[in-house]
């Protein structure tokens, strides 16, 4: 027996994620779990025996991705943000301060800002690296700076 995908998510989908996130404890993980489930049923050839035995399989299967996930290599060496910069060294508090600005901004900003500053590397090489044009990459940078310049303001200015 095989029933339709969609079909399945449809009455399946919460089940699946509520026992991944009881594994996972993480909802971004929870929902990996949940597609992963769901495409490994559509990719497999193999033949159930009525409805319950899929639902069966279907929580099996995201019990053991979620089991994965929390035992993978990168899960359990993942440290907080607050944990992370702990253990970095910085020549003035202001640095650390920079720094700790430079993590929040938003990823298209924040990998911009990191390349060139921290990694030296030129906006042409930057552009390549990301596959995107050097307009771009100065367009993020300068978003980048006004964000920086602007969160930067407000924190030393509290000083």
């Amino acid at each position: 027996m095989r029933l339709p995908v969609q079909d399945l998510i449809n009455a399946y989908k919460n089940n699946v994620y509520a026992a991944a996130f009881s594994i996972c404890k993480n909802c971004s993980d929870a929902e990996d779990v949940v597609q992963d489930t769901f495409l490994q049923y559509y990719m497999t050839r193999k033949k159930f025996d009525n409805e319950q035995h899929i639902r069966a399989w279907l929580l099996k299967v995201a019990i053991n991705k979620a089991k994965n996930i929390q035992s993978s290599f990168w899960h359990k060496n993942k440290l907080p943000l607050d944990d992370y910069i702990e253990t970095l060294s910085f020549e003035t508090p202001e640095t650390k301060e920079l720094f700790e600005e430079v993590m929040k901004l938003p990823e298209k900003y924040r990998v911009v800002v990191h390349l060139f500053y921290y990694e030296d590397f030129s906006v042409k090489e930057i552009a390549k690296i990301l596959r995107t044009t050097e307009n771009n990459i100065k367009v993020r940078l300068s978003r980048g700076r006004a964000k920086l310049k602007e969160a930067l303001k407000e924190v030393w200015e509290d000083e």
